[in-house]
């Protein structure tokens, strides 16, 4: 039986920690995502934003750490692409 989390992030905790993982030049591990935040939050929180953002396809777990591995400009031709009329499978 799997527990309920205590709470869930708030929205500026996990643009914090989206920050911190984008500005990292090479995998980071979740103890240093910790350290560089501003404010500390609890491992189970840490743990669920990294889930959403895995499942989000935003980042990547690697045995190195935690790498950003979301690319901004494809999504922004997608939305041309749709805007334009363009069917896109």
């Amino acid at each position: 039986m799997q527990s309920q989390p205590l709470h869930y992030p708030r929205l500026d905790t996990i643009l914090n920690v989206e920050k911190v993982i984008k500005t990292a030049k090479e995998p980071i591990s979740k103890n240093e995502i910790d350290r560089r935040l501003k404010k500390q939050i609890m491992r189970p929180t840490l743990n669920i934003i990294l889930e959403y953002l895995e499942n989000s396809g935003k980042i990547a777990s690697l045995k190195e750490g935690v790498i950003w591995i979301y690319y901004e400009d494809a999504s922004s031709s997608l939305k041309e692409k749709l805007k334009r009329g363009v069917t896109v499978l």
